[in-house]
């Protein structure tokens, strides 16, 4: 249970079992069909594993720009949720950033500031572990450099096209167009063993039952007709409506990712994740059985990240998996249903450091958010949709509106 479980909420948890009864699913039944599809791909990933084979697809961004992938390897990536997208950017550009950004941190007293501010950002408050050494900084020159540079325009528009956007619902996105979306660094230390994050998912909890639009998304689930469940189906997955909380995304991502800026891999702090696609089918049934109580779901609380726990969803966890190796300048994309979380010890000898920069197509769920967005850029404050910690106000370096290409002032939202 949560504190954070109001009696309105558990009555609308409530209402929302009652009425899938009512319409006659039996969802026993349709949870013994996903978990023996789940099941099939947990087993594969577990051969890989024991093989010596990363189950996370890897590509070339080279490929990317040339004009693609393969059909098999295109059907990987979405069997999977994941992609390692080698060589993005030059990596001695990217080792650049990197120095700048350790830089940026240490001249304005990031630590100092961190300090007096401590407690203000809640969202993995009911993950086991606490959060990592996640910065909140959205401005600095190398993250806006990154998030507005062609190399991602590129592979966004790749990315986003592998997704059903031409849907049930009419045109969901436009693959070709992003609005840009202001997310965090991440700069982990070596040797520190207190600063993870336990499995989770993002852009939902409880939302995703008891929201009419999360409900749409999920239409297949919930009507028993579990062959017709598409992970990459956009229908209506931008009319979602959230929870607000700090760092609740309020923009519709195709994507969740970063751009690593050292070294990381397997025991260094980073990126763990269960590469299934549909998993989220698993978790959206298996909490309407009969042994989750009526107002509750799993663990899952509004206003935090859904947690994945080893009390209801261990035969998910069998599948988690750590990222293999990335260099500076290799991005990782993943499926926003897909599960995630960063391991608890870094017993690696160097940083582990990352901007957090995912795909956000133009629709008008995301133009509906850049105008707050584009208001804290101009003023240096956190992006609307963290904790207002506003560390960068009088920063020294930030990047400023009159350092944006037109591209970027596009993705921002300015209408020049």
């Amino acid at each position: 249970m949560s504190e954070t479980m109001t009696g309105e909420i558990r009555a609308q948890i409530s209402k929302t079992k009652a009425d899938l009864r009512k319409n006659g699913v039996d969802l026993a039944v349709a949870f013994e069909k996903v978990d023996a599809l789940i099941e099939a791909q947990i087993q594969t990933i577990e051969t890989e594993v024991k093989s010596g084979i990363s189950p996370v697809p890897v590509c070339d961004y080279a490929d990317i720009a040339a004009g693609g992938l393969d059909d098999d390897m295109t059907a990987r990536i979405k069997q999977r949720g994941v992609l390692i997208m080698r060589n993005t950017f030059a990596a001695d550009r990217v080792e650049g950033w990197n120095t700048w950004l350790m830089g940026y941190v240490e001249k304005n007293n990031y630590f100092e500031r961190q300090k007096e501010k401590d407690g203000m950002d809640q969202y993995f408050a009911n993950l086991s572990s606490s959060r990592p050494q996640i910065f909140g900084l959205y401005w600095s020159k190398p993250q806006m450099e990154a998030r507005t540079s062609t190399e991602l325009a590129t592979a966004r528009q790749w990315l986003n096209r592998l997704w059903d956007f031409d849907s049930a619902n009419g045109i969901e996105f436009d693959p070709d167009r992003e609005c840009l979306y202001a997310d965090r660094l991440r700069q982990r230390e070596p040797g520190d063993n207190t600063l993870g994050l336990s499995p989770h998912v993002d852009g939902g909890s409880v939302e995703r039952w008891i929201d009419p639009g999360y409900q749409r998304v999920y239409r297949h689930l919930l009507s028993g007709d579990i062959g017709s469940y598409e992970a990459f189906d956009a229908a209506y997955r931008t009319t979602t409506r959230e929870i607000p909380s700090p760092a609740v995304c309020s923009m519709f991502r195709t994507y969740q990712g970063w751009t690593a800026l050292s070294r990381q891999g397997p025991g260094d702090g980073t990126l763990n994740l269960v590469p299934i696609a549909n998993a989220m089918a698993w978790i959206i049934l298996r909490a309407l059985q009969d042994d989750v109580a009526d107002d509750e779901l799993c663990g899952a609380a509004p206003s935090r990240a859904l947690t994945i726990s080893q009390i209801y969803h261990a035969k998910l966890l069998r599948a988690y998996v750590p990222i293999p190796v990335v260099e500076p300048g290799d991005t990782v994309w993943w499926h926003p249903d897909v599960i995630h979380g960063v391991e608890d010890h870094h017993t690696g000898t160097g940083y582990s450091n990352v901007m957090y920069i995912g795909a956000a197509p133009a629709c008008e769920k995301n133009y509906a958010f850049l105008p707050k967005q584009l208001k804290a850029f101009e003023a240096g404050e956190s992006s609307p949709d963290f904790a207002a910690e506003n560390y960068e106000v009088d920063f020294e370096g930030r990047f400023t509106p009159d350092m944006l290409s037109q591209l970027g002032r596009t993705q921002m939202g300015y209408k020049d």
